[in-house]
């Protein structure tokens, strides 16, 4: 089965282990000074996104009509002026610069420089020792007592300084193929810090999605409710217009100011929501904090899905492609080629050695000389030691536990990673119902809104009526742009958990 990343603005195949958001309560005919609006929240990598439900409150005040005119004229023309000075990002262009510039994944790579590092070390010990070296001294009187201590020496004339100068070699020719496993150890290692920093990646991706999708309800909420509070502005001169020719009563006028003043608060409060978000999305991407972004929103994005793929498609993968069954399966591997290791210390060692001096004077041999000579001996040596038949034992026992113990740990992992696979795909498949169902309730909604209006301006239905539908259609727009992100970014975590994002 391929699989393959789609654009995001054609459809993004990823990963995020987020929940629908639910709906609140329908708003009744004595609250409809209540706007509810649904929030996606971040989550942590491959953890669930749970559903934040914030309830703005009735205000006690009014709010200045013109204050709030002010505020979202000036969010408008910055917002105008940041979308002419900074060209739109793709999802995969905000990849691109996080997998360059993203601090956590320049910890990787230095880790994976580390690894590559160490496995040259290990091979370095192959090679062998060769060392020069002199020393320069003063000699004493050389007394010999040929009678005893206590009789009188006889002194030796030699020479009151002394020099050497001389070198050593020695390359092992057999240890149990110690130093060759050791460089097994150091390459599986660093073939451990790969998947290490495969999982990183994801798990950076994984969280520039989410942030990136984020961003982009945030900004189709500002423009849904920035047209809301367009729209509400045209319907309250029109209901005040009505109320001065005595059609309506004052306190339609009173709830449609209520309605605007807390549509204008939550555009604030938005606006505020956005400019985290950036700073988040900057972040990721190894850019200035403050650094303006902006990315291709408007038009809603096409829902192409993977298509045959089932669950067992994607277990089959993610047992051969996932990070961390990886992760776990080399542990194993590790344990195993320790235990070999250990077991190298019952066999003996052996060693090819050379070495030669120049000495003055000769005084190391009898009979004695003050002249320069020199010295050197080649050969083989060969070593057993015995203490490791006894003191290996519980070495051996120890390393057999920890291989156990990875293998315990692998089955646990496949368990988990069986569990997760399963729970995003089914995230995914919730997803694509919540889209479908929030299309339907958009269309009845938008219908509902223009039946209502109409009945209202002929006297045949009540303002609440109106302000309750008018709100339930926005509410089904927050709906769909949240179910369309939503699945997103479950594609995204499913992609990440069985290691092919």
């Amino acid at each position: 089965m391929k699989q393959k990343i789609i654009n995001p603005d054609k459809g993004v195949e990823l990963v995020a282990q987020n929940k629908p958001c639910n709906n609140a309560a329908c708003h009744s005919a004595e609250e409809i000074d209540a706007l509810n609006i649904y929030w996606l929240a971040n989550a942590n990598p491959f953890t669930p996104i749970m559903d934040l439900t914030f309830v703005f409150d009735a205000l006690k005040k009014m709010v200045n009509p013109v204050l709030g005119a002010i505020l979202l004229l000036s969010a408008h023309s910055l917002h105008a002026q940041d979308a002419e000075a900074t060209p739109a990002l793709s999802l995969e262009e905000v990849w691109k610069a996080a997998e360059t510039n993203n601090r956590q994944l320049k910890l990787s790579d230095l880790n994976l420089q580390q690894s590559n590092l160490e496995v040259l070390e290990a091979k370095d010990r192959l090679l062998p020792d060769l060392s020069v070296g002199g020393d320069v001294k003063l000699n004493s009187k050389f007394l010999i007592y040929d009678n005893g201590l206590f009789s009188s020496p006889q002194d030796v004339p030699v020479k009151g300084y002394g020099y050497g100068v001389g070198y050593n070699f020695d390359f092992n020719l057999f240890n149990g193929g110690k130093d060759r496993r050791n460089i097994k150890m150091k390459q599986e290692e660093e073939t451990r810090k790969h998947y290490e920093a495969d999982l990183q990646k994801y798990s950076v991706k994984y969280n520039v999605a989410v942030a990136y999708f984020d961003l982009y309800k945030y900004l189709n909420f500002r423009d849904f409710i920035a047209a809301e509070i367009a729209a509400e502005k045209k319907q309250l001169s029109l209901i005040e217009s009505l109320h001065k020719n005595g059609i309506v009563l004052n306190s339609d006028v009173l709830r449609t100011s209520v309605k605007l003043s807390q549509l204008e608060l939550s555009l604030s409060d938005i606006e505020k929501r956005i400019s985290v978000t950036t700073q988040r999305l900057n972040i990721l991407m190894g850019r200035d904090n403050e650094a303006r972004i902006a990315i291709t929103y408007r038009g809603g994005v096409e829902m192409e899905t993977v298509k045959d793929a089932d669950y067992a498609d994607y277990l089959a993968i993610a047992f051969h492609q996932s990070p961390e069954y990886k992760m776990v399966n080399s542990d194993i591997k590790l344990s195993e080629i320790n235990i070999r290791q250990i077991k190298a210390g019952l066999l003996p060692k052996a060693s090819l050695y050379s070495n030669y001096n120049y000495t003055y004077p000769q005084i190391s041999f009898y009979p004695y000389s003050n002249d320069l000579w020199s010295f050197g001996q080649t050969g083989i040596k060969v070593q057993f030691s015995i203490d490791n038949l006894y003191k290996s034992k519980h070495s051996i026992a120890r390393a057999q536990v920890v291989n156990n113990q990875a293998k315990e740990k692998a089955n646990i992992k496949k368990e988990e990673i069986s569990i997760q696979v399963k729970e995003a795909y089914l995230q995914q498949q919730q997803a694509l119902e919540s889209v479908a169902t929030a299309e339907k309730n958009i269309t009845k909604t938008a219908e509902t809104v223009r039946v209502i209006r109409n009945s209202y301006l002929n006297q045949e239905s009540l303002l609440t009526d109106l302000l309750e539908a008018e709100n339930a259609l926005l509410e089904a727009k927050f709906n769909l742009t949240t179910a369309q992100a939503n699945l997103k970014v479950s594609h995204i975590r499913l992609l990440a958990i069985v290691g092919i994002l």
